[in-house]
């Protein structure tokens, strides 16, 4: 009896050492240096098209590039088209990054709509994409 429990508890300290190690070497990578690089688009819900709409970067000297993105709202409502323009001008970015290596790491939403006198009179959807790449 003594020796199987001895047999058992050796066995669970041997898997828990293997455990800590593996933790360690997943967290050494973890642990790594990374530089980060960031665009983010700008989308229009303002009736009527007369929004402003974009997607913006900043170059390896901080100089701001803007691209052109077609607004969600034409004179009689969403434009399906203009939506699907934007998704594939999007995903173009985020391949663009992608070929240099850069991996995307977080993405985050966020709106922001004009309300006066109860009535909504348009907005903004903004997503940052966040990526990364080990230096």
């Amino acid at each position: 009896m003594k020796k199987n429990v001895m047999l058992f508890t050796l066995g669970v300290a041997l898997t828990l050492s293997m455990v800590t190690l593996w933790s360690f070497k997943s967290s050494e990578k973890e642990g790594s240096t990374y530089e980060y690089k960031q665009f983010s688009t700008i989308e229009s819900i303002i009736p009527g098209g007369i929004g402003r709409s974009r997607i913006l970067s900043t170059d390896a000297n901080g100089t701001l590039i803007e691209k052109d993105l077609l607004n969600f709202y034409s004179m009689v409502g969403i434009n399906f088209s203009n939506v699907s323009n934007n998704d594939k001008l999007i995903v173009d970015k985020i391949n663009e990054y992608s070929t240099d290596n850069w991996e995307l790491y977080q993405v985050t939403t966020g709106s922001s709509t004009n309300v006066s006198n109860g009535s909504t009179s348009g907005g903004i959807f903004i997503t940052r994409y966040l990526f990364r790449k080990a230096k």
